[in-house]
């Protein structure tokens, strides 16, 4: 059987699951705040609506979505390193790894990048998504895709953006052909600036978006790169 490939939110909550097996500790995951009583806010009912999670025990354990929190600047001082010998208990030295393989990504990835370009079947061919890239490449920003167009071969899944992909929270999110599924609405609403371009003007998005342009994106999105380029430029 071929080994599947894991999200990085996926391996993480792996090793959170394990770590807070071993300490006896609460876990809670997907958290998008938390008050200073350590009350955490976590997205419920495909994120549409915020419930109240807690611990009972310490100590406790949470993941949060990326870019849950601005970065706040670093106090003065530097931080401590301390060297560390782990010790592995027999079991643990029994798995051996038989292949390793990474994708390479010519630009930053979505999970980081502040400017997300994403494509979906309104692009119309995955020869298009030429189009997604440039409009990123001249924005400074990722490439992004819907689940859609991962499943049809068209970009890898590591862009998929969704509820069954990444979760991202970029300044500016530019939403290329894609209708907005609650499924991809997940992946996305909390963009600071959501920008879409659709031919449909009865396209989902639209209801949520900040700036929306009814058109063909196949005309728009070239002179969009050209004016971005000359602009930065």
């Amino acid at each position: 059987m071929a080994p599947t490939e894991r999200s990085p939110a996926t391996f993480t909550l792996g090793i959170a699951a394990g770590l807070a097996a071993r300490l006896d500790a609460g876990l809670n995951w997907d958290l998008v705040d938390l008050t200073s009583d350590f009350v955490g806010k976590r997205p419920a009912l495909q994120d549409s609506v915020l419930v109240d999670v807690g611990w009972k025990t310490t100590p406790r354990l949470g993941l949060f979505r990326a870019g849950s929190f601005d970065a706040a600047e670093q106090e003065t001082g530097q931080a401590q390193i301390v060297d560390v010998t782990a010790e592995y208990a027999e079991h643990s030295r029994s798995a051996k790894v038989v292949d390793h393989e990474q994708e390479t990504s010519s630009g930053p990835s979505i999970e980081d990048a502040d400017i997300i370009v994403a494509g979906g079947r309104g692009l119309g061919a995955p020869e298009n998504f030429t189009l997604a890239e440039e409009l990123a490449r001249a924005l400074g920003g990722a490439v992004g895709a819907t689940r859609a167009v991962v499943d049809a071969g068209w970009y890898p899944y590591s862009a998929q953006i969704g509820q069954t992909g990444k979760v991202v929270s970029p300044k500016l999110y530019v939403a290329l052909g894609i209708s907005g599924a609650i499924q991809h609405k997940v992946g996305m609403q909390s963009s600071n600036v959501i920008v879409a371009i659709n031919k449909d003007p009865n396209a989902p998005i639209f209801e949520f978006s900040d700036l929306g342009v009814v058109g063909d994106l196949h005309e728009i999105v070239p002179k969009l790169s050209e004016l971005v380029r000359a602009r930065r430029g």
